[in-house]
């Protein structure tokens, strides 16, 4: 069985249209139909219950285009699963809750887009929101929606539990595994409905393109969100599409980096709190202790961690005194990444920063932690 790296660069060898090593950015929109008549078919002879828009013939690419399938062929091998791409990760998460219809959805605190997106529809059509702490008020048809690791405090939730509670009910189970894509966990381990991911993120690995990734484990399931993205317009764009497939050449080699050196970065601040006492908490799914994250996080831990400091006003200047750290949002890039929270997400502590670590040497990471908190 070929390993992830493999199947990064050589999933997709199979959709060549070119002899180009790598593939050419398709610019059009549209795409001709063939000279001969005879090879023209109407949309009633072949738009049947089988009909897949993303792998079809190009006709106009909020449909489908060749970059977008040969996307989809390689996160398929990745992930375990049939993939259906998007063009963000709120996209994809839009589109699954689209797909579940569920009267009612259970969700942790995680990102604050993905309940931006379930307050919309509770202002709009009622849908009902709940906490992961209260499962007694689902029933057949709703949803638990499931980040682990969680943002921004890379908790891991215990997939397993939710799974069983949701198979009680006759409920459904969306794991937004963001934070730890393989190999550093599988979801469908655990028999979860659907996966998704921000594929912005580490997939992504260059915060140049936005992007987002549902999996399932049903070819018939992939069909029907395929069919829905060409009406939602949520297909990945077509430069994207080039710089994704790009970035997923390389994305093993990256992802196992900053995992191993987010996880030695928070061990080193964790076993030297004594020397910087303006850290009043650390926030890893490294430290977590619950028996079910080693069950879960096979490969290893998240790339992202969390510190409290024990004012808002040093919090809000640290990010100013790191050389390697550039203070800006979201995650998942080779260029490491602080963030004071408050900036983007209202509900955050002003003592909260949410570390991403890139491709650095570490030790040059633990140097440039070590100036600042002394300075």
């Amino acid at each position: 069985m070929p390993g992830i790296s493999t199947k990064s660069i050589h999933a997709d060898q199979s959709l060549n249209r070119v002899p180009d090593v790598v593939p050419p950015i398709n610019v059009t929109t549209t795409f001709r139909y063939p000279d001969d008549p005879d090879d023209i078919i109407p949309a009633t002879e072949y738009q049947n219950d089988s009909y897949d828009p993303s792998t079809s013939t190009p006709i106009y690419s909020r449909i489908g285009h060749p970059n977008s399938a040969r996307i989809e062929q390689v996160m398929s091998e990745l992930l375990g699963g049939e993939t259906v791409i998007y063009n963000s990760g709120l996209s994809a998460f839009f589109a699954a809750i689209m797909y579940f219809n569920p009267k009612t959805v259970a969700i942790g605190d995680g990102y604050h887009g993905c309940h931006g997106i379930l307050e919309l529809l509770k202002r709009n059509y009622n849908l009902k929101i709940v906490g992961l702490d209260q499962l007694d008020q689902l029933a057949k048809g709703d949803l638990i929606h499931i980040e682990t690791p969680e943002n921004p405090f890379s908790r891991v939730h215990n997939i397993a539990y939710y799974v069983s509670k949701a198979k009680e009910i006759g409920a459904f189970t969306l794991v937004d595994a963001t934070f730890a894509p393989p190999p550093l966990s599988n979801p469908f381990d655990f028999n979860v409905d659907m996966v998704m991911h921000s594929v912005t993120k580490y997939f992504g690995g260059h915060s140049d393109l936005l992007a987002g990734v549902l999996v399932t484990k049903d070819p018939a399931v992939k069909i029907q969100l395929a069919r829905d993205r060409v009406v939602l317009g949520t297909n990945i764009a077509n430069l994207e599409s080039y710089l994704l497939l790009r970035s997923l050449r390389t994305y093993e080699l990256r992802i196992e980096k900053q995992s191993d050196s987010a996880t030695k970065l928070v061990k080193y601040l964790s076993s030297n709190r004594a020397k910087y006492p303006k850290i009043t908490s650390i926030y890893h799914s490294s430290l977590q202790k619950d028996d079910f994250v080693d069950a879960q996080m096979t490969g290893g831990h998240a790339p992202v961690f969390s510190i409290e400091l024990d004012t808002p006003e040093n919090a809000k200047s640290l990010p100013s005194k790191l050389k390697y750290f550039q203070h800006a949002t979201s995650l998942g890039g080779v260029e490491s990444l602080i963030e004071w929270r408050a900036v983007t997400d209202k509900n955050a502590k002003k003592t909260l920063l949410r570390v991403s670590v890139g491709v650095e040497n570490v030790e040059d990471l633990i140097a440039d932690f070590d100036q600042a908190l002394k300075s």
